[in-house]
């Protein structure tokens, strides 16, 4: 899925205050190497922490309100473009020049550092910190756990995908409510058919969002214990009957008509899916909370004027999964290098539970929109839209991490192959099961 700019998805060694000089230089030279960053990379008084581009708004102001309190243990932050990042931390991450605090976006690339001892267990640190631990919800930093123990630590905001509608669309054509289950949805699919708009409007020209119907299909249909198999590498996990008939019911909701003509080439990295339904010409659009933004720039009257309406993922009847149950973008984490020393990692949970979610992070976080992933925040936030939406992450009893964050890095590319294939009607459910069990234990 696409990672949101207020919360997309490492680990280091930090250079301590002594490094010997040839160390730093050659630490410094590799960094100025990496291009893109905008700050030093490590610092010899204190610990590394790179980020992206997108959190430093978040991030920037925290750890310089340490530095500013801690000069004799400060952090040296850098940030890079997604892409670079990823390339940058790919190479660094086993290596003398990762940083100590290491960014992540939990799921399968979390475990990877954690099945190559990259990462340390951070169960043991937090123990005696849970007002700390407590103040998070539990279903987001249960995204930082691995076999029960926590390597990681939420440090964005959280970005679940919802149903987006345009009430004027649906009320010309008849539709006064949200759909609360699948087939309430197909009947809305035919009712808009037949008012001359397009049902659903979907951006499968940038791939990721096809990934939002199938993982919340299957969370309604068999429940999280369905992701959970193939996360732990069961055998035919992806033959769940749950898959199989959700892939049916995507593919049949194509042959219905219900996304707009010629979605395989609409663009939703510009937004182009979003502006059908701002627009008028679509009832509904699938996505995450982060596309809520560029609502203003398509019309900025289009919220103010009471158009937008906004609704959990219908239930499946007969389904296992709870309605409540979302999908998305938790957070972006913070895990601590393997290689940072006793007092690096001291330093790093310092900072951790005394600068990240205190009131000032959290206002930074919220004056630009974003929901903090932090319980009893919603009375502090702006919008309806944050209010509503905070209130279903509350609500949730599971918050599945987007499968192609979760998936191992392999399986995730596979995933994208076999989507594709599936939503062009060029395989079947069952063929798409059959080629995901071969990526099983990559």
């Amino acid at each position: 899925m696409k990672i949101p700019t207020s919360s997309r998805r490492t680990q280091g060694r930090t250079v301590k205050r002594l490094v010997p000089a040839i160390a730093a230089l050659a630490l410094a030279t590799t960094l100025a190497a990496c291009g893109g960053g905008t700050g030093a990379a490590s610092s010899s008084a204190g610990l590394a922490a790179w980020s992206t581009t997108a959190d430093r708004p978040n991030i920037e102001p925290s750890i310089a309100d340490w530095n500013k309190s801690h000069p004799e243990a400060k952090i040296s932050d850098s940030y890079f473009g997604t892409n670079d990042f990823k390339d940058k931390i790919r190479t660094a991450i086993n290596s003398p020049q990762a940083p100590t605090l290491v960014y992540n976006w939990g799921g399968g690339t979390l475990k990877s550092y954690v099945d190559a001892g990259l990462v340390k267990d951070l169960t043991p640190e937090l123990a005696d910190k849970k007002d700390f631990t407590d103040k998070i919800v539990p279903s987001i930093m249960d995204t930082g756990k691995i076999d029960g123990k926590t390597y990681a630590v939420p440090a964005s905001s959280t970005a679940p995908v919802v149903l987006y509608m345009n009430k004027d669309v649906l009320a010309k054509a008849g539709i006064q409510t949200a759909p609360a289950t699948w087939d309430e949805l197909l009947a809305d699919v035919q009712t808009l058919k037949k008012a001359g708009v397009a049902p659903i409007a979907l951006g499968g020209g940038s791939k990721w969002p096809y990934l939002m119907w199938m993982e919340y299909l299957v969370d309604r249909e068999g429940g999280p214990e369905v992701m959970k198999n193939i996360l732990a590498n069961k055998p035919n996990a992806w033959s769940d009957p749950a898959v199989i008939k959700s892939a049916t019911m995507i593919q049949d909701l194509v042959k219905a008509g219900g996304y707009e003509e010629g979605f395989a080439s609409v663009s939703a990295d510009t937004n182009a899916d979003l502006a059908l339904m701002v627009t008028g010409r679509a009832g509904f659009l699938l996505q995450g909370t982060w596309a809520y933004s560029g609502i203003e720039q398509i019309d900025a009257n289009f919220v103010k004027d009471g158009k937008l309406m906004v609704a959990p993922f219908p239930a499946v009847a007969g389904g296992k999964g709870d309605p409540k149950n979302i999908a998305g973008n938790p957070s972006v984490y913070w895990s601590i290098s393997s290689k940072a020393t006793d007092e690096q990692t001291k330093t790093a949970i310092d900072y951790i539970t005394t600068n990240v979610w205190n009131d000032s992070y959290d206002s930074t976080m919220i004056g630009q929109g974003q929901i903090p992933p932090v319980q009893g925040v919603g009375p502090k936030l702006n919008s309806d839209f944050s209010k509503q939406v905070e209130q279903m992450i509350t609500d949730a009893p599971n918050f599945q991490q987007s499968w192609d964050l979760a998936l191992s890095p392999k399986a995730s590319t596979e995933f994208w192959t076999q989507l594709d294939l599936l939503f062009s009607g060029s395989s079947t459910p069952q063929q798409f099961a059959d080629n995901m069990n071969k990526t099983i234990g990559e």
